[in-house]
């Protein structure tokens, strides 16, 4: 029996973009979600069908907002053997007095104690589960709200840092994710907070499935698009 599509999916990604090479230490940022929840599953599998030259382990960020992994996930997570480390951060107490929560800061004091974990224990990259229709939003947020044309990228090295961020799930469509969740009945978490609604990103996912009816090959095309420039019909 073939590998489910999705991980055809990630295997094609990391070959196009060369996502992993031999020594890497990979660190998962596993936020209890469907999207990294699917890729500690790929890499479990591929670290069972192929002789891997590289190490993997999962990190979860716990705040007052990101509660920690279900004890379903736990569980999971194990039976999978990844290996998975909570790490607490109060993000409430770090926002000053003069600024109001929201998704943006939420997420930046998070990824800022995946970056400090990371070179503190010597992992060299990090991934993410961002997907396509993720980098698809970010790509209209930019255009609309910063007139840039940018978005998130599958492979980035921090300027800043020894560190480079990957996103091995830039082929897969959200449909796609949802579709294998289900068939392989991840009890997954989401984001229940209640500063959700400062967030452009609504807008942005709203904005996307207009232009493309929830068609993946139209996002398919829009993505392709962003590697087929051509600059004498652009001003």
């Amino acid at each position: 029996m073939g590998q489910p599509l999705i991980f055809s999916l990630i295997d094609k990604a990391i070959f196009d973009y060369n996502l992993i090479k031999s020594g890497d230490r990979l660190l998962i940022a596993a936020s209890g979600g469907k999207d990294s929840t699917v890729l500690a599953e790929y890499f479990s599998n591929r670290i069972k069908r192929k002789n891997c030259d590289f190490s993997v382990k999962a990190v979860h960020i716990e705040t007052e907002i990101t509660k920690p992994l279900s004890p379903e996930l736990k569980e999971t997570f194990s039976l999978w053997n990844m290996e998975c480390e909570n790490i607490k951060v109060d993000v409430l107490g770090r926002l000053k007095k003069d600024k109001k929560m929201n998704c943006f800061w939420c997420s930046t004091q998070r990824r800022t104690e995946l970056i400090k974990y990371a070179i503190d224990n010597n992992y060299n990259k990090l991934v993410l589960g961002h997907h396509m229709d993720d980098m698809l939003e970010t790509l209209l947020m930019n255009m609309l709200e910063k007139g840039e044309l940018s978005t998130m990228a599958p492979i980035l090295n921090y300027k800043k840092y020894p560190l480079t961020i990957i996103r091995p799930l830039c082929y897969v469509t959200e449909d796609k994710i949802i579709e294998h969740a289900e068939k392989s009945g991840y009890i997954s978490q989401v984001c229940t907070c209640t500063y959700q609604e400062n967030s452009f990103r609504k807008e942005a996912r709203k904005k996307l499935e207009f232009l493309t009816g929830g068609d993946p090959v139209k996002k398919q095309h829009m993505f392709d698009s962003l590697k087929n420039i051509l600059t004498e019909y652009l001003p």
